[in-house]
């Protein structure tokens, strides 16, 4: 008998996710999450500036945060972790982030179909109300497996979680 897949807790799986690989050198967080939405954390370092004059962070660290945060939520719809791919994440930018200030990405997803789901979100630096960016996304669940309990061979959690672990 196959056991059936665990059911995915964003909280319980950022606990293996930011230990190693891209979001572990980023020193990503769990920040909080609903029922369709999973938001993280990226806290400020010196060392993923933009701006080394203002302090502010780099694009490309916010648009890691917002990928990953979309993710989160869409397996935290589903209930469960699949392969997935990034088709289209589009990151609309409002402002520069404050001087040496965290930024923290929500990101919910709305829609889901049997092979894409669909997100939108904010990346902010403490207040919702001023977003630093809006992004909006779709991506793919990989292959004939949309299951990875199903999949033939032996598929590695932390692997199909984009840690880069084997």
């Amino acid at each position: 008998m196959t056991k059936p897949p665990a059911i995915f807790d964003p909280a319980e799986a950022s606990k293996l996710f930011f230990r190693h690989g891209h979001t572990g050198w980023l020193g990503m967080k769990y920040s909080a999450h609903g029922d369709n939405w999973v938001e993280l954390e990226l806290p400020w370092r010196e060392d993923l500036l933009g701006d080394p004059e203002r302090g502010v962070l780099a694009s490309g660290p916010i648009i890691s945060l917002m990928d990953m945060a979309s993710g989160m939520s869409i397996w935290h719809v589903k209930q469960q972790m699949a392969l997935i791919a990034t088709l289209d994440l589009r990151v609309d930018y409002q402002r520069p982030t404050r001087e040496r200030s965290s930024v923290w990405g929500r990101v919910e997803c709305y829609k889901t179909t049997k092979s894409a789901s669909f997100v939108r979100g904010i990346a902010h630096d403490g207040d919702a109300d001023d977003p630093v960016a809006h992004v909006a996304g779709v991506f793919m669940t990989i292959g004939p497996h949309r299951n990875p309990a199903d999949a033939p061979g032996n598929i590695k959690s932390a692997s199909a979680a984009g840690t880069g672990d084997e």
